[in-house]
C-alpha cells in the first residue's frame, strides 16, 4: 500500500511543467507559521519538493497542504484526485474525510476548506470555554509543527484557560484545515469527555 507520501509524489509527477513551478512558487508564498524557503524548492524536482513538504508539514499534513496550494493555482481536478486517493487508501482517518472534503470543494470552484463546518469552527465558543487540560494539548501542537517556539511561550504566558484558547485560535489554527485536523485529533485525546459531549450536540 501506498505512503501518503509516495501518493504525493505521484501527484507532483503529473504536474506539468508549468503547473509545478506554480506551485512551488505558492508554496514559498504560503502564509502561516511554517515557511518553505525559495532555495529549498528551486530547481528541484517532484522528489526533492515531496520530501520537503514532509519535513516542513509532517506526512500526516502534507496531503492538505499540497491540496490547497494545488486550489491557489486552479488545479482543482488534481486537487480532487489527490484527496480521493487519501480518502481511499487511509480511509480511519479523519483528516483524510477533511482532505477529501478539501479537494471536492476545490473541485466546485469553493472558497471553503470544506462544504461542511468544521468541529473546531462549530464549537468554537464552548471549546474556548470549557477546555481545561491546555499544556499537554500546546506540547503536542508544538511537537507536531503546529505552532512554533515563539508562539508557544506566549501562549503559554497567557493568564486564564479561555485566554490561553482564544489565543490557539488566533495563532494556532490559522494555517487552515490541516491545522484544526490535528487539533481536533488532540482534543479527542487530552478532552475526550468534552468532545464526545459536544458531537452529540451537532
Amino acid at each position: 500500500m501506498p505512503t501518503k507520501k509516495d501518493i504525493v509524489k505521484d501527484a507532483l509527477e503529473d504536474l506539468s511543467k508549468i503547473n509545478f513551478k506554480k506551485f512551488c512558487d505558492a508554496l514559498v508564498d504560503r502564509r502561516g507559521d511554517r515557511k518553505v524557503a525559495k532555495n529549498k524548492v528551486q530547481d528541484k524536482d517532484f522528489m526533492d519538493v515531496t520530501n520537503v513538504l514532509v519535513s516542513s508539514f509532517t506526512e500526516d499534513e502534507t496531503p492538505a497542504v499540497v491540496i490547497e496550494l494545488l486550489k491557489s493555482i486552479k488545479c482543482f481536478d488534481e486537487a480532487k484526485n489527490l484527496g480521493n486517493l487519501i480518502a481511499e487508501h487511509f480511509p480511519k482517518s479523519s483528516a483524510s474525510k477533511a482532505t477529501a472534503a478539501t479537494a471536492a470543494a476545490g473541485a466546485a470552484g469553493e472558497t471553503t476548506c470544506s462544504s461542511e463546518e468544521h468541529f473546531v469552527d462549530k464549537h468554537r465558543t464552548e471549546l474556548i470555554e470549557r477546555v481545561t487540560n491546555i499544556p499537554p494539548i500546546l506540547n503536542l501542537l508544538l511537537k507536531k509543527k503546529v505552532i512554533q517556539d515563539p508562539v508557544y511561550e506566549e501562549i503559554c504566558d497567557t493568564k486564564g484557560n479561555p485566554e490561553k484558547m482564544t489565543k490557539i485560535y488566533r495563532q494556532a489554527l490559522k494555517s487552515g484545515i490541516c491545522a484544526k485536523d490535528i487539533f481536533f485529533e488532540i482534543l479527542k485525546d487530552k478532552e475526550p469527555l468534552l468532545v464526545e459531549d459536544l458531537e452529540k450536540k451537532a
